[in-house]
């Protein structure tokens, strides 16, 4: 295979991998983690960490 024929594969695996992020980044189940993700920076809640300290 010459260089142009992987730069045509490497095209298809970047668009493949493309459509895969933007379907996880916006599928259903995840909404609900996202929201709490977005929200978390709002709550006066401090949050523990795992040596007990609090920010």
């Amino acid at each position: 295979m010459t260089y142009y024929d992987w730069l045509g594969v490497l095209s298809v695996i970047m668009l493949v991998m493309f459509i895969g992020i933007g379907w996880w980044a916006y599928s259903p189940r995840n909404k609900a983690r996202f929201d709490d993700a977005a929200n978390s920076i709002l709550d006066d809640e401090p949050v523990d960490t795992p040596n007990g300290d609090k920010h």
